[in-house]
């Protein structure tokens, strides 16, 4: 079986995202009203409404506490330039073939070892939870990346919402199988469906969040539409996207890209620009819409707020 991986293409021949703007963005996002980006009190009822999108019009409020200051990505960038191997491997698959993908009615099943296992309607998994606008970076394994308004919550809310046992020690999190939506799942590209898993400490940090949307909209299809996770300090592909399924495990989940190329991708993936790739250095990336490299920060520059998640750890062993 021929398995194709983000890694094939070292970074410094990575094409610059700026080559594919002649080309229309496939899809449009639902609004959220100028009245609630600016506040921050989104609801969650608005964000699923259906009304033209107005990315235009947000305005990057003061810094939250977790919040970058550096230049945001264009959200053309943002929806145009992606990784998501359901609709193909080329940057350009997500945003030319998601609109294939169904994302209403959508359900997420939480189960394992929780007092509360549930399935849940989208909808009614948001209501208790107010979303915020979380600026960050976004670093990929391939030396691409980008800084990202995302719209989200704390993956905190809903495990304490479910009330896991002790016997939890690892969240498992499930993509949508369904290959008349999702065509490349149809190919031996990986095998389906994606899975990614977090520790249960890291799972709990107030930096991973459950992200619905960008640039105060609902979620482009192409960007992991309608619940994603986003995971900051580790490479992109941890951050899982159009969940149905949250489980809660004992012991540690076998991830995609763990499992088809363990050598390559670490269980953690934290982004450490000591350990490189097998195949080419870490130490550098290329920010889309810039012309030089700059270095890559350990832990993604978030190190202050999640390195004492590792302490006493190997991060060569355990990458």
């Amino acid at each position: 079986m021929l398995i194709k991986r983000p890694g094939d293409i070292p970074p410094s021949d990575i094409t610059p995202a700026s080559h594919y703007h002649d080309r229309r963005r496939f899809l449009k996002a639902v609004a959220v009203t100028g009245a609630a980006i600016v506040s921050g009190a989104v609801e969650p009822g608005s964000l699923l409404a259906e009304d033209d999108p107005q990315h235009g019009q947000w305005k990057r409020k003061p810094g939250g506490r977790y919040d970058t200051d550096e230049k945001i990505t264009p959200y053309k960038d943002i929806t145009t330039y992606n990784n998501f191997y359901e609709f193909g491997s080329g940057k350009e698959d997500p945003s030319e073939h998601a609109g294939s993908l169904r994302t209403k009615p959508w359900s997420v099943k939480i189960d394992g070892e929780v007092r509360k296992p549930a399935t849940y309607h989208l909808e009614d998994l948001l209501k208790p939870y107010k979303l915020e606008d979380r600026i960050y970076r976004h670093r990929c394994v391939e030396g691409w990346s980008m800084v990202i308004p995302w719209l989200g919550f704390p993956i905190a809310d809903i495990i304490k919402k479910v009330q896991p046992t002790s016997r939890a020690k690892f969240v498992k999190f499930t993509t949508l199988f369904d290959p008349e939506q999702m065509p490349a799942q149809k190919t031996s590209l990986l095998p389906w469906p994606y899975v990614e898993g977090l520790r249960m400490d890291e799972a709990m940090h107030p930096l991973a969040i459950f992200a619905v949307g960008l640039y105060g909209e609902q979620l482009p299809n192409q960007d992991g539409a309608p619940f994603r996770v986003v995971v900051p300090w580790k490479y992109g592909f941890k951050s899982i996207k159009s969940i149905v399924r949250i489980s809660f495990v004992e012991k540690q989940p076998l991830t995609t890209w763990n499992d088809v190329a363990p050598s390559e991708y670490g269980f953690y993936s934290n982004v450490n620009p000591e350990v490189d790739h097998p195949r080419w250095s870490q130490k550098f990336e290329r920010r889309i819409g810039e012309f030089f490299k700059r270095r890559t920060l350990m832990f993604n520059g978030y190190g202050n707020q999640v390195a004492g998640l590792y302490t006493g750890m190997d991060l060569r062993k355990y990458f």
